[in-house]
């Protein structure tokens, strides 16, 4: 059976895995989590190196809401639960990079591999408001595939919500399943629309379907 494996570029080089200078982590899929934060300044609790933080913590470093204006959120981290430390995903989000994160199979596949986005492990429903309160297209979740060329400077990418067809990144293009190992690039960020003014904690799934041969 192939099998997947999920990593992140812990580093600020863009390129791809192996590439002089880069650093890539695998992401384990039952412990550890992501994590989109305003963050802290280095060692103020959610930064780079700092322990897995605290709700306090993490209430007290919250993204900064707007009334008018979209909100990009600017920092993205990888809680590593065996290291009990955070990782930054340094060129995740609104950046014109092509190599935050990595889609690595280890053979073919019969189905081109989708990332989506649900609100509960199930995989049955997307209602909460960070993927658009059962409307896909308002997600605020939103990625794109960067296998080919760079995404584009304030790219906007395709919102994740559910598995309809306009709401799942296909990671191979569209081009269809892999005929052999591969890895498979995309880059992610979480958007806030302007006028969304009630705080709360949205912990959504984010999940990558194929079907294997």
């Amino acid at each position: 059976m192939t099998n997947l494996d999920l990593l992140i570029n812990h580093s600020t080089v863009d390129d791809v895995i192996g590439g002089s200078g880069t650093d890539w982590l695998s992401v384990d899929p039952v412990l550890d989590n992501l994590i989109f934060t305003q963050g802290s300044i280095l060692g103020g609790g959610v930064s780079e190196g700092d322990p897995i933080p605290t709700t306090t913590l993490l209430n007290r470093y919250a993204v900064v809401l707007d009334p008018v204006n979209a909100v990009n959120v600017p920092k993205y981290f990888l809680a590593k639960t065996a290291l009990n430390l955070l990782k930054t995903i340094y060129l995740a989000g609104n950046q014109n990079k092509r190599y935050a994160f990595v889609a690595s199979f280890d053979g073919i596949i019969a189905t081109e591999p989708q990332l989506e986005a649900w609100d509960n492990s199930s995989m049955d429903t997307y209602a909460i408001p960070a993927l658009g309160n059962g409307s896909p297209g308002s997600s605020w979740y939103r990625a794109i595939s960067t296998n080919l060329v760079l995404p584009g400077a304030n790219w906007v990418g395709t919102p994740l919500a559910g598995d309809g067809t306009s709401n799942v990144l296909l990671l191979n293009n569209g081009l269809g399943p892999l005929t052999g190992a591969g890895n498979l690039y995309f880059n992610f960020k979480v958007v806030i629309p302007g006028g969304y003014l009630t705080p709360g904690v949205h912990t959504p799934i984010l999940a990558i379907v194929y079907t294997t041969n």
